[in-house]
């Protein structure tokens, strides 16, 4: 009777283990690379004079997005693809979180990391968080993440890795001092992550946000990236070789998926977190409207793609308006998570676009609300808001992205009842809006020689 009894046990212990890898197996892997203030023509497929082969290589095997909208800044764009939900959901629609700041994302938003990591994902981050660091609870590791790497800020300095004179380099919540190029360094890592991770036990969800191609501009240590842009601006030369030097180790995170043989079993997502600041200075949008911090579609639309071998059809390009917080939707639901949880999301699930390019059932996007100024996209119209919070100076113009993507031809005269209905369900936006958490630096604010440490 023992006997049975310990071969019973065994048998159902296999069971075990061999539906748990069958699942593990089920699941693909989730790689997302998130690019710092890329401008929407600095990319290959956009024409640019940057050479972008590694990703002009990659976004050809899958899914162009030429309307794909992200927030106007770092951080609200970073926590619309966390939570799937527009910021103003949770008070992050304003601004960044800065290094005074005493906030972060709200712990009554899920992550997408929590979620993935709930369904049996390892979750791993390298690169830049900028959700919030002055209290714990507001740090990667506490919000889904198995593994951290990199910084908690912004703007860091790409050798020192320090932002306003404090150390924002960490792992795993220790500072971590060493030399290197940031952008190299945060590959590098993602790399050993992918060499090391057993795919028989866990799927692997990987998000690699650079501090590239953000200010300060610094030039890359490798000569040879450098010297193919000698014939350009001075800003623009250095600026050319660190979205370079972005696009190299982004190949490199690639080569080491097909060397592991996992790439089939990937998916592949690419964007920029805005778009480029001061356009044609140094970064270029293109026909786009202005750059970073505008709600015009040179801050908000920007560079992005899909890749999953052998899902995706490859050569597939997507005019359709997405949302950077459909993403959220989308991977739960290859990841065979439930939508279902406590806060209702903005973000529509974009299987059918991407496995068939099909249509979906969006039909506007919000592009923000904010407290002096907001935008909102329904169809191929869009309109923008200016002096909100100075109703004699209210401005507000109405564009048909169709046929004005660069946003010079203003229809709020001719197109009054057009107007008015956009306006309308803007203004539902507006009154769902919490109030943004931004606030001004304290007067007695000292910086700190260490950033989100908290092992005194």
């Amino acid at each position: 009777m023992k006997k049975f009894s310990v071969s019973i046990i065994a048998v159902f212990a296999t069971f075990l283990l061999s539906s748990l890898f069958v699942q593990a197996a089920d699941k693909p892997n989730i790689v997302i690379f998130l690019a710092d203030d890329l401008g929407w023509a600095d990319v290959g497929w956009h024409g640019t004079e940057i050479k972008t082969p590694n990703l002009d290589k990659i976004a050809a095997q899958g899914i162009k997005f030429e309307q794909f909208y992200v927030q106007q800044l770092c951080t609200p764009t970073r926590a619309a693809l966390m939570t799937g939900r527009y910021p103003i959901r949770y008070g992050l629609q304003t601004g960044v979180i800065l290094y005074h700041s005493d906030y972060g994302l709200s712990a009554n938003e899920r992550t997408l990391a929590e979620a993935l990591h709930d369904a049996g994902y390892y979750t791993a981050i390298t690169g830049k968080w900028h959700l919030g660091e002055t209290e714990k609870k507001y740090l990667p590791l506490q919000r889904g993440f198995d593994y951290h790497y990199g910084l908690y800020l912004g703007a860091i300095d790409y050798y020192e890795h320090t932002h306003n004179g404090g150390l924002d380099w960490h792992r795993n919540g220790q500072p971590v001092r060493e030399t290197g190029y940031s952008t190299r360094l945060i590959a590098d890592e993602a790399v050993q992550i992918i060499k090391n991770h057993d795919d028989t036990k866990q799927p692997l969800f990987l998000y690699v946000p650079f501090n590239a191609v953000h200010a300060p501009y610094q030039e890359t240590p490798n000569k040879k990236l450098n010297s193919q842009y000698h014939h350009l601006e001075e800003q623009r030369k250095i600026y050319a070789g660190m979205v370079s030097s972005m696009d190299l180790n982004i190949g490199k995170v690639y080569k080491a998926l097909e060397e592991k043989g996992v790439l089939d079993n990937t998916v592949i997502f690419f964007s920029s977190d805005n778009g480029g600041p001061r356009p044609k200075e140094v970064t270029d949008n293109g026909p786009l409207r202005a750059g970073k911090g505008t709600l015009y579609e040179g801050g908000v639309r920007v560079p992005a793609f899909a890749v999953w071998p052998g899902k995706i059809k490859p050569g597939t390009i997507s005019e359709q308006p997405i949302h950077i917080v459909d993403l959220y939707p989308t991977l739960l639901g290859i990841a065979g998570v439930s939508h279902e949880q406590k806060q209702p999301l903005d973000g529509f699930d974009l299987k059918n676009v991407l496995l068939r390019n099909e249509s979906y059932a969006r039909t506007e996007i919000l592009i923000n609300a904010e407290k002096n100024r907001g935008a909102l996209r329904v169809g191929d119209w869009k309109i923008v808001l200016t002096n909100l919070d100075k109703p004699e100076q209210t401005k507000k113009e109405l564009f048909h992205l169709k046929d004005d993507p660069g946003e010079k031809n203003d229809l709020s005269a001719s197109q009054p009842e057009k107007l008015k209905e956009l306006l309308e369900r803007y203004q539902i936006y507006a009154q769902e809006a919490v109030s943004p958490l931004n606030k001004p630096k304290p007067d007695d604010f000292k910086p700190k020689e260490v950033w989100g440490d908290f092992n005194d």
